[in-house]
């Protein structure tokens, strides 16, 4: 039996030591040690490489979304469970974006917790009551993005844009889930062009990645998501 080692990082000592007394009564997994804050956490994953990382959304120094982040951007190879202490469907879009391989409510039961950290280790991705594979949890994500944003766009709708025509029909090419490389050929335009306007477009809104702009323009009745014609809708 390969044995899966864990990693904890969470700002609360007692959760800490709750999960691994938890984990500690489990023959395969082994806690290869803790950390009270993202930057301690990150250092910890980079000297220690574990299989799974157990890691709270809300940290000092660096919070869980940019911990999982560099994780992925460095390809440390660490798996992570998100851990929070509510659910909220846009913050769990931006962990699963981020590259979370699960996103956990902080009550789950503990064989609950040691059956995502197995799925996870095992290379699948947990959300909610579901595994799922690369291609389920993309599916996953573009179904999402649109619940989420459907869920705004009952309210008023926002007039003013600070986006550019040519940004704006960008945005509503994210919004449909295309590459910045697919947006470059259909616009005919290069795709270091698409990445400036993108990079303008995320300054622009205040976010930090392409699914926070997505949701924001629909939420805020900027674009519609794609009807059966495959035609933009922009407002």
């Amino acid at each position: 039996m390969k044995t899966i080692s864990v990693m904890i990082i969470d700002d609360h000592p007692l959760f800490r030591q709750g999960l691994r007394n938890v984990l500690q009564g489990e023959p395969d997994l082994a806690v290869l040690g803790e950390a009270g804050d993202g930057q301690e956490g990150l250092d910890a994953i980079r000297r220690d490489r574990p299989d799974v990382a157990l890691l709270d959304i809300n940290l000092p120094e660096l919070n869980g979304l940019q911990v999982v982040r560099q994780i992925q951007t460095e390809r440390l190879g660490t798996r992570v469970v998100m851990l929070t202490a509510y659910h909220d469907l846009e913050q769990e879009l931006h962990s699963f974006r981020a590259g979370s391989a699960a996103y956990c409510p902080k009550d789950v039961t503990p064989a609950r917790l040691v059956g995502v950290i197995r799925q996870v280790a095992a290379g699948h991705y947990v959300v909610g009551e579901r595994t799922l594979d690369d291609s389920g949890l993309k599916q996953w994500l573009e179904a999402g993005v649109e619940k989420a944003a459907r869920s705004f766009v009952a309210d008023a709708r926002e007039a003013f844009t600070p986006l550019s025509p040519r940004e704006m029909e960008i945005l509503e090419y994210v919004t449909r889930g295309l590459s910045n490389k697919e947006i470059a050929y259909k616009l005919g335009i290069s795709h270091q062009t698409v990445k400036n306007h993108m990079t303008a477009i995320l300054q622009k809104l205040d976010v930090e990645d392409r699914t926070q702009a997505a949701i924001y323009a629909v939420k805020h009745g900027w674009v519609r998501l794609q009807d059966n014609d495959g035609k933009p809708d922009i407002k």
